[in-house]
Order: structure tokens, then sequence, then C-alpha cells
């Protein structure tokens, strides 16, 4: 992994030198004191469109922007730096605890005793992440995860090794399924990543772990990574490895935008890990300012079909962050998502969406239907803390302005099964959309 990342000062300077507006690299500044940000030369160089700045898609996807926070919060916050203020730390505590660090219960429900740095949500899933990969080689602004980078150990999930792990799965002979996740785990080292995979590998382990899922931006953010880097060779015999082994290798990529994997380095890594024989799938949430248009994801998954990558999930942002900026009105998330499903083939149509990976588990808005008091939204559990609610199906109360799953209202009261536990209330919505 080659050239410089941008943090700190030095990239609301790049983003002064590059876009010649100093207000904006000044809002910057202010921003990336209360949310992390990280930007990789590949992503500088390849990625942006810096002539479009700050309007294109992918300088929003990882650039502060002051819309980010809100307007007494940045006036706040902007204040202090200017002045000097000690209490610049207490203001930024506070902003972050107001920003919802760990949507859906993820701490208290998912973490298991003793089991700081796994989460084990589904029966047959747990989450590792291994500490040495709570970072990655850019941040997207939206990321759900943004509590890992902010240094504070109250908030960042991390386990110092794999013992935890295994004596976990020991305990929990239903798991089938390893999720190594972060940050992203390929920023570690290959030896340091082999210690979390090879006790996966071992005999009597591979009786009970069928799949290894990796969830990683590397590829469209660092594909030096597969090519130039020391040890990208030794990473390939790994995930080699995995395969000859019998296991299922996955690797989860994030992609927002088709132009991630326009540049020849992106499509090189991908063949390269084509090679190895993992799966390639994609995911990642619609958002405001970077990819809220159906032509956008008609061609990225298409696209991404002719590149022997498979389309997985379309994701509603999540309630963290700066949801306020990225976030969208779920009635939106669903017509751009049946938009652009219509223009792709059936290959690409193995994309499930939107989905909201709430605190009872993983919920697709399957459409608008027309019941007796009026348009209500169908959702069908895809996956749940609860096994026995996979596949069921709830309604809401049709809202144009909801924008997660907290905001919306059963349509009866048969529907608490699947949405937040509130009463239903009568329609006062007419009774066509």
């Amino acid at each position: 992994m080659s050239g410089p990342v941008y943090t700190g000062h030095r990239l609301s300077q790049l983003i002064a030198e590059r876009t010649g507006q100093p207000s904006l690299a000044h809002d910057a500044e202010v921003v990336a004191c209360a949310l992390p940000f990280k930007v990789s030369t590949h992503v500088v160089d390849e990625l942006i469109d810096w002539g479009r700045a700050p309007d294109d898609p992918l300088y929003r996807l990882v650039m502060p922007h002051r819309d980010m926070l809100a307007p007494a919060d940045f006036a706040s916050l902007e204040a202090a730096l200017k002045e000097g203020k000690a209490e610049v730390a207490a203001i930024v505590k506070a902003l972050r605890d107001r920003l919802n660090p760990h949507p859906g219960g993820q701490l208290e429900l998912n973490v298991p005793d003793g089991g700081w740095g796994l989460q084990h949500k589904y029966s047959e899933t747990l989450l590792v992440f291994p500490r040495q990969g709570q970072t990655c080689h850019s941040y997207c602004a939206y990321c759900f995860r943004w509590p890992q980078f902010t240094g504070d150990p109250d908030l960042r999930q991390a386990l110092s090794g794999p013992e935890v792990m295994t004596a976990h799965l020991d305990r929990h002979p239903e798991i089938t399924d390893i999720l190594l996740t972060g940050g992203d785990p390929l920023v570690m080292r290959t030896e340091l990543l082999r210690h979390y995979i090879d006790p996966l590998l071992t005999p009597g382990r591979r009786d009970q772990i069928r799949t290894i899922r990796i969830g990683t931006k590397a590829v469209s953010f660092s594909p030096d990574r597969f090519l130039n880097a020391a040890d990208a060779d030794d990473l390939m015999r790994l995930f080699e490895q995995i395969v000859a082994a019998g296991c299922h290798l996955a690797l989860m990529l994030h992609v927002s935008h088709p132009r991630e994997l326009h540049p020849e380095p992106a499509r090189r890594a991908l063949r390269r890990l084509r090679d190895t024989g993992a799966v390639l799938r994609t995911q990642a949430p619609v958002i405001r300012h970077v990819n809220d248009n159906a032509a956008c994801w008609a061609r990225m998954w298409q696209e991404q079909v002719e590149l022997g990558i498979v389309p997985y999930y379309m994701f509603v942002e999540r309630d963290t962050g700066p949801h306020r900026y990225f976030g969208l009105p779920l009635a939106r998330a669903l017509t751009i998502y049946n938009d652009s499903i219509r223009h792709v083939s059936g290959l690409a149509r193995t994309a499930r969406g939107p989905v909201m990976s709430t605190e009872i588990g993983k919920l697709l808005i399957d459409g608008v239907t027309h019941l007796p008091e009026g348009p209500a939204f169908a959702l069908r559990a895809l996956q749940a803390r609860n096994p026995d609610l996979v596949g069921h199906i709830a309604h809401a109360r049709f809202d144009p302005t909801a924008e997660w799953w907290t905001d919306l209202t059963p349509y009866t009261a048969h529907d608490h099964t699947l949405l937040p536990h509130q009463p239903p209330v009568p329609s006062t919505l007419p009774s066509t959309l």
C-alpha cells in the first residue's frame, strides 16, 4: 500500500489546494473534529472529480461537509475552535453521544459476556473485530461504524487475539459463519489476518465453520493491497488456502458508486481475487448526495455482474452519525430500488433492498400495499435475532417522511412482531398514494 493518507489539517489543506475554496477547507476542519475522516492517495487521485467539488458524489462520499452537523453544533464547535477553548473535547464528546454511536442495541444486545470485540446477533453468524483491523484505507462519511475510528476506547470494539473467538465458538456450535469486520480487516498484514483464519481451518473446526466472510472497501480505496503490497501474494495464498480447505470465502465489497470500480488497478485487483476462488459480493446503503438515483444503482449492479461480482444488498442508511445529511425517506429508497432493478438483467436482481438493519434484524421493505384503512409499507424479515421471525411479514402505516424503523407505526397490533412497540393509530392518511 503506497502513498500517504490525508487526515486532520492535511486533509483540509488538500481540500483548499484541490478545490481553490478555502471555505470548504475551513468547514472540513471543523466537522473533522467531531467525525473521523481519512482519505487515501488512490481516492484523491483516481476517484474524486475535483472540478465538480463539492458536488462530486465521490467527494461527498469521503469529505467533511458542514451540513453533516446540525447548525447549532457546527456553530458551537467552530466558535470553540476559533477561541481556543479548553472545552472543545467536552463539546465533541457531547455531540458524539447525541449521534447515536452504537445503533440497534449493538453493545447491549449483540456483545456476548466476556466477548468485547465479538458480536453474536444472529444464531449462525459471529462478527469478529480484530484489533489491528479497526481502521480503513479511507473513511466513508456515512459509515455507521464511525465510532471505531474516533480513538475513544469506550466506543471502539476490538479483539486482541483469536482466543476469545475460538472459545465462543466452542460454546456455540450453532455458529457456521464468521464475518471478519471493522474497520477493514484488509488493512491488516497477512500474517496478522492469518492468526484469525488458521484456527477456523483446523480439522475439528472445519466441521463447524462453513463460511468465512471478510468485509472490505480495499478494492475501491486501496487496490494496491492486492497488487503491489509487500504481502499481496501472501494474501492471495491465504485466500486460496481457505477455498482449498472446502470453506466458502465471501469477500463483502462495499461499493457505493459505479466509479469506484472503474480504475484499472481496481479491475486488476478484482481479477486476482476471483482467481483465488473467493466469491465477491457488493453492498452499500442508498445515501443522499452520492447514489440517490436509480440510474446510478442500475449502472453499478450491471457493471458488477460483468466484473464477476454478485450484487447483494441495498441498505437504508442507519440512524447514526451524520444520518441527517445522508438519510433518505424510506419511500424514496423504495422507489430508487424498484426503478433501478427494472433496468438490469435477471443476474443483477440478486440485490435485495431497501433493507434496514434494525434492533430485531434485517427488514426488507417489500413494497407499498393498499389495505382497507389506507396505504402501508409491507415489511419482511430477511434475518432476525429470533430465528422464528425470519420470513414474517408485517405492515406499517405509509409515512412519506419516515426514514427509519423507529419512525414507523404498526398497521395493526399483529404487526408488532417486526415493528417498534407503539400502539397502532387510526388512519388519517388518504386511501391512495
